[in-house]
């Protein structure tokens, strides 16, 4: 794998946050400016993969044959209707992925030495995990592959509660898989600005985890949920929706955060 590939994990034990919205406009986004990118559907749903516009029937390779070490990246990544983004499709064989390599010693790295087999200079310098709504095995492989995590957030009661868990769960896998693991930032979802539970979730958010927090917050917008049905990323959809600038502004939040860990 090309040194100048970054590795994000998009995870959330909660299903309903906007992971997979996050995913696909996120690496959209980072595609439109210059960037070559890579999904990883590791969701057994495939709802990135759908998103994306890729049939269930055209994925012959996947997520799945990866993590069964019977195909490289290269193998299974497919190109999408958006220039310079490329995807890894899931299908439902995930569902058996836990039981058939759960005694296997290197059950929670397969992800990793996929990439790190991945010989030939990376063409991708942005890799984005679409994880299931569980911190289960799936989401430890892509944690143990990632350089960091970006976690979506939705503007909502419970969210401090969830998201305590999770950084509990980094922590773990720094400790146990992969030291270099980081936080990559917070982005708040779903945010209803009419709400005044909404601004109260992204004062304590910002009040508890600080800089950690994008400044970009995504709002709620039919749109962006309109799009998937489509099989196109709500950036490509309508472009001027809030919910798109906003994912755009989020890009380069991303970038700017990249930059400033490189220089560091």
């Amino acid at each position: 794998m090309n040194s100048q590939t970054r590795i994000i994990t998009i995870a959330n034990q909660k299903g309903g946050v906007g992971k997979t919205t996050t995913a696909i406009n996120l690496a959209t986004a980072l595609a439109a400016i210059g960037e070559n990118v890579l999904i990883v559907d590791l969701d057994p749903q495939g709802n990135a993969s759908t998103g994306l516009g890729i049939d269930r029937k055209n994925r012959t390779i996947s997520s799945y044959d990866v993590l069964m070490q019977t195909a490289s990246i290269e193998d299974a990544a497919v190109p999408t209707a958006v220039p310079s983004l490329s995807l890894i499709p899931s299908t439902l064989d995930l569902l058996g992925v836990e039981m058939e390599i759960s005694n296997a010693s290197d059950r929670a790295t397969r992800l990793r030495k996929a990439f790190r087999g991945n010989a030939i200079a990376s063409p991708f310098t942005y890799i984005l995990i679409d994880c299931p709504p569980s911190l289960n095995l799936l989401t430890m492989n892509a944690m143990a592959a990632a350089d960091s995590v970006l976690v979506p957030l939705q503007c909502e009661f419970f969210a401090l509660e969830g998201l305590s868990q999770l950084l509990e769960t980094v922590n773990q896998v720094r400790a146990a898989l992969n030291p270099r693991l980081t936080i990559q930032g917070i982005v708040l979802t779903m945010f209803d600005g009419r709400n005044n539970l909404a601004t109260q979730v992204v004062d304590d958010v910002r009040s508890f985890m600080g800089d950690k927090v994008y400044r970009t917050v995504i709002p709620r917008n039919v749109r962006v949920s309109e799009a998937p049905s489509y099989g196109i990323p709500a950036i490509l959809y309508d472009l001027k929706c809030a919910g798109s600038q906003a994912y755009l502004q989020l890009a380069s939040e991303v970038i700017q955060r990249e930059r400033h860990l490189r220089a560091a």
